[in-house]
């Protein structure tokens, strides 16, 4: 990773009015040009600040749930080539839920979180499957920066309203873009995996539950990459 990576936590906006819980994900055609999964845990914001100091921050945590940000590599990566955030790659499906789970059922999976950070970590298991085929597995207390940093930076001169989510950021093997590159660093033969209509994608993280979502192709066979000029 770059240095910065180590010298603040980054995030994007997302689409609200995708955020969707369990059952279809529905996907045109371009999202299906390299289709993928992320697992990450999230926080839901219980009450209104600003310039919010991490120290303070876990006050603001209502809960802790699964989020799946789900990512259309294509469309993602020639966006990020100029320079933006993820936009057509990221804000067609957010899933989160099943269920928010309050920070006091969760104190005895509290553990320290990691060396000259500020916060509170847990020790919840993450996995994913994939058709039955479990393709991931991590630990919420791996995140570097705690959820408590990650509000200081984001509310610092706006406001967070209660009910906004804020995602964790991909967990290491949370999904096919990380394991396809590994994949193919270990084996020259190695066949990217990406999803596909009618995959079915499973995610739990231990106290939080099980969410799933099966991919679903859209109507419309509209192409926005066909679009783009030669």
């Amino acid at each position: 990773m770059i240095a910065e990576f180590d010298q603040y936590p980054i995030f994007y906006f997302t689409n609200h009015n995708s955020i969707q819980g369990p059952g279809d994900i529905v996907c045109m055609p371009d999202h299906f040009k390299k289709l993928d999964f992320e697992l990450e845990a999230a926080i839901v914001i219980c009450k209104s600040g600003r310039n919010i100091k991490a120290a303070e921050a876990d006050e603001y945590i209502g809960g802790l749930m699964i989020m799946n940000d789900m990512s259309a590599r294509t469309l993602q990566m020639e966006e990020m080539l100029l320079n933006l955030r993820p936009a057509k790659g990221k804000d067609f499906s957010t899933v989160i839920g099943p269920i928010l789970v309050t920070l006091d059922e969760l104190e005895q999976y509290e553990v320290a979180c990691k060396p000259n950070h500020t916060g509170k970590a847990w020790n919840l298991n993450m996995k994913c499957w994939v058709n039955g085929v479990q393709v991931s597995q991590g630990n919420v207390a791996d995140m570097d920066w705690t959820f408590a940093e990650i509000i200081e930076r984001a509310s610092y001169g706006v406001n967070l309203f209660a009910g906004d989510v804020i995602g964790s950021g991909t967990v290491g093997t949370g999904c096919f873009l990380e394991l396809n590159g590994t994949g193919k660093l270990n084996d020259a033969n190695y066949q990217e995996q990406w999803l596909q209509e009618g995959d079915v994608v499973e995610m739990e993280i231990d106290a939080l539950g099980k969410l799933s979502n099966t991919i679903v192709k859209d109507e419309s066979g509209f192409s926005i990459l066909d679009l783009k000029k030669v």
